[in-house]
């Protein structure tokens, strides 16, 4: 079973494009809170999300090919690396989330200052999703999927969004760091080399780390999954052909 995870800001339907290249069966879970409830009690951390992902792995009775992007890129490493029994392969990109150097990029900074966060969140949810379109398509998204993914916004989002980059102070590596080494299952990074948010000095940094190989979509930026699923797909399906 491959199994996505999606980042930030965005819901499961980010894998809908990349699923319909894959004849093989896959699911595309929603991180709890966005596009779906945050469950009661729900802290939103790191450590929350990422135990969230281990259960959701455990229940899952065959083999998991793991694909994570932006958060559930760092999510990915941290369950291939602590939990490694629970997938088969696993792939994911910005390596840099879990790199001891990684310095978080500018609208992290804002969502971790208290205050500003809200206020960041507030004015964003006053903004019409047409508005707010331009920043997801200059990051690879068509027009109508930066609509749709700003339509999927709300207040239960944001705070999930604060709570988690606010876990996760000063980066990942600060907690995580000492869990980090070579995983017993096969891993790819992936590298969209036109993505704002990635680092290939990292990445391969991290790969070799991880003892993963490195897998380049060239000049794709944040959003490969929906700006070339075709070929984002093709980038996989040779990995796990040489890896099951």
């Amino acid at each position: 079973m491959i199994v996505f995870v999606h980042g930030v800001p965005e819901t499961a339907a980010y894998w809908d494009r990349l699923r319909a290249e894959i004849t093989e069966p896959s699911v595309a879970l929603s991180l709890p809170g966005f596009g779906c409830p945050r469950p009661q009690g729900f802290g939103a951390t790191k450590d929350d999300y990422a135990d969230w992902l281990a259960d959701q792995l455990t229940a899952i009775d065959e083999p998991v090919d793991l694909v994570g992007h932006d958060w559930g890129a760092g999510l990915t490493y941290r369950v291939v690396t602590t939990r490694p029994d629970l997938v088969r392969s696993w792939a994911a990109d910005v390596a840099a989330i879990v790199h001891p150097d990684q310095r978080w990029h500018q609208f992290a900074r804002i969502w971790q200052t208290p205050g500003e966060g809200e206020a960041f969140m507030a004015a964003q949810l006053a903004m019409s999703p047409e508005e707010q379109a331009p920043v997801f398509e200059d990051m690879g998204m068509s027009h109508d999927d930066a609509v749709a993914t700003v339509t999927a916004m709300d207040e239960t989002m944001g705070a999930c969004i604060l709570d988690l980059y606010r876990s996760a102070l000063p980066n990942t590596h600060a907690s995580w760091g000492a869990d980090l080494g070579p995983t017993s299952a096969p891993g790819m990074i992936i590298d969209a080399t036109e993505d704002s948010f990635s680092d290939p000095t990292m990445s391969r940094q991290v790969a070799d780390l991880l003892g993963a190989e490195v897998g380049v979509l060239d000049g794709l930026r944040h959003f490969w999954a929906v700006e070339d699923p075709a070929r984002a797909a093709a980038l996989l399906a040779s990995f796990w052909n040489r890896v099951r």
